[in-house]
């Protein structure tokens, strides 16, 4: 864990997940995930910590299609968490409310409670701070640059500033923020700053937390879209429009 500022919003971009319960009370997920092993899967991880904390839990088979890229920074494994946890305890008759789901939630990550309450905020602690805010709901190009950046060597890096001065939600709505990961990222990983440097030709490119992936905000999906078809072969991507509200919200 590490104390942070950060605002969360939400892609229109998603995996998707089955669920099928069971009766003796096991977890499994039955579809493999390559490079992920489903005791260090979190779907896994979510369903387990669901089971500690409600009354005669049946067990579930989970079935799993990725297409939210893994290691990329964008969430994908913890918004799948908290749909688990959402997901399973509607399944189980709402034993436990929204704000319990969050706070089981925070053992899994960080911003696995922003996934579970559904809307964008502002974020501080280590995630679990969280007040509302409404941002602009632009279309994202987002780009895949095929690397995999280690969380940790970020965070202990030497050259990452550690004495940036708070600020304020105003202030960021107003100034839009900074990375103070993104130097470090740029510098270790060559393929990263390539892609911001192609995507900043179009509008400016911002890293996804510590990466890898990257990201570039535009008006209107034709502008997006035009973007998107000219990608070099060695990006992965897509484009998804922002959203202030989970598309899993009316769930």
């Amino acid at each position: 864990m590490h104390l942070l500022q950060t605002v969360f919003q939400f892609l229109d971009y998603c995996d998707e997940i089955g669920f099928s319960l069971r009766a003796d009370g096991k977890v499994k997920r039955i579809t493999d995930v390559p490079g992920l092993p489903a005791e260090k899967d979190l779907v896994v991880q979510a369903a387990k910590l669901l089971a500690q904390h409600i009354d005669n839990f049946p067990g579930v088979d989970i079935d799993i299609r990725k297409q939210i890229p893994m290691g990329g920074g964008l969430g994908g494994g913890s918004s799948d968490a908290a749909t688990v946890l959402l997901v399973l305890n509607s399944l189980c008759k709402n034993q436990l409310s929204v704000e319990q789901l969050a706070e089981a939630g925070l053992q899994l990550g960080a911003d696995v409670p922003f996934f579970v309450r559904g809307f964008a905020c502002w974020a501080e602690g280590v995630g679990e701070k969280i007040q509302p805010v409404e941002l602009r709901e632009p279309w994202f190009v987002v780009l895949d640059p095929g690397v995999h950046v280690s969380t940790a060597e970020v965070f202990s890096h030497s050259d990452l500033t550690r004495s940036s001065p708070l600020t304020t939600i105003a202030a960021f709505l107003e100034g839009g923020g900074r990375n103070d990961c993104e130097p470090v990222v740029r510098k270790q990983y060559p393929e990263i700053a390539s892609a911001m440097q192609w995507l900043s030709e179009f509008s400016p490119a911002k890293l996804t937390g510590t990466g890898a992936c990257v990201f570039a905000e535009f008006g209107t999906h034709e502008q997006a879209l035009s973007v998107f078809k000219q990608i070099p072969e060695e990006y992965k991507g897509f484009i998804a429009r922002g959203l202030n509200r989970s598309p899993f919200s009316t769930f």
